[in-house]
């Protein structure tokens, strides 16, 4: 029978620590996750209940919901790629941008423990944060769409 090998005692009192870049990397995240999420049920409130007007309302969703994405984008007229922005006002663009948010707070995770890394003289893993950040940014640009 295999044995766990024997590990250090518990201490009360006792603190766990992480590195530096993990500590501020994680609260980055903390609190992007937390303003996407209050982003998402803001908008959706807004949304539902017509605070802010909308370019799809919600009652010509059900109708909506099951055509093709391009009859979609035609019947509605709503723009695609970054065309998104331009809505912003309209209720359930701001959903979308707490999307962004959500799905892009990772990247202000990068940036800032990026110096970090830098003041440590961890060239490699700083210069890759940065270079993680740039590529996504580019792809997210379109500029690699290619004729569209």
């Amino acid at each position: 029978m295999n044995e766990l090998p024997e590990s250090e005692p518990f201490t009360a009192g006792a603190v766990a620590t992480q590195p530096e870049e993990h500590r501020v990397y994680a609260r980055w995240l903390e609190w992007g996750t937390r303003l996407g999420f209050a982003g998402l049920v803001i908008s959706f409130v807004l949304y539902v209940f017509g605070v802010l007007p909308a370019h799809v309302s919600p009652e010509d969703l059900p109708s909506l919901w099951t055509l093709p994405v391009d009859a979609f984008v035609a019947k509605t007229q709503t723009p695609t790629g970054w065309g998104w922005v331009a809505l912003l006002p309209r209720a359930d663009a701001l959903g979308l941008a707490a999307i962004v948010l959500l799905s892009g707070c990772s990247l202000a995770c990068l940036l800032a423990v990026a110096p970090i890394y830098w003041r440590r003289g961890d060239r490699v893993h700083a210069v890759i944060a940065v270079a993680v950040v740039l590529v996504v940014l580019l792809a997210a640009s379109g500029l690699l769409a290619g004729g569209h």
